[in-house]
C-alpha cells in the first residue's frame, strides 16, 4: 500500500465487525483493517487478469446433479416428531428468540 490511501475505513470494518457480531479492540480494528486491505490488493491482482478466454463455471470439473428425484412420501406424525423435543408449542418446535 505504497500511496498511503486506505482502501478500508475503520468505520467499514467497524461496521463488517457489527454484521459478524464481534467486539474489536482499537488494536484489532487497525490490525484487521490492514488485514483486510490486503485482501482486497489481491483481487486488485486477479482483475488484472485476462479471462477473455476463459468460460465462465460454476464447478472445475465437469458434473451433473446428483440430487434425488423429489417423490412425495408420507410424513412423521407431529406428535411423534416433538416427542422427544425439549421445548414446544402445539405442533411446532419452539426455539430461543434471534436477534
Amino acid at each position: 500500500m505504497g500511496s498511503g490511501r486506505r482502501l478500508l475505513t475503520k468505520e467499514e470494518v467497524e461496521h463488517v465487525a457489527e454484521l459478524a457480531k464481534i467486539t474489536l479492540t482499537e488494536e484489532e480494528k487497525t490490525l484487521f483493517q490492514e488485514q483486510l486491505e490486503r485482501i482486497l490488493e489481491y483481487f486488485k491482482k486477479i482483475d488484472e487478469l485476462d479471462l477473455s478466454d476463459v468460460e465462465p463455471t460454476t464447478h472445475v470439473m465437469n458434473i451433473h446433479n446428483v440430487f434425488r428425484e423429489d417423490v412425495v412420501r408420507p410424513s412423521l406424525p407431529p406428535d411423534e416428531v416433538l416427542a422427544n423435543a425439549q421445548n414446544k408449542e402445539g405442533r411446532y418446535f419452539k426455539a430461543p428468540k434471534v436477534g
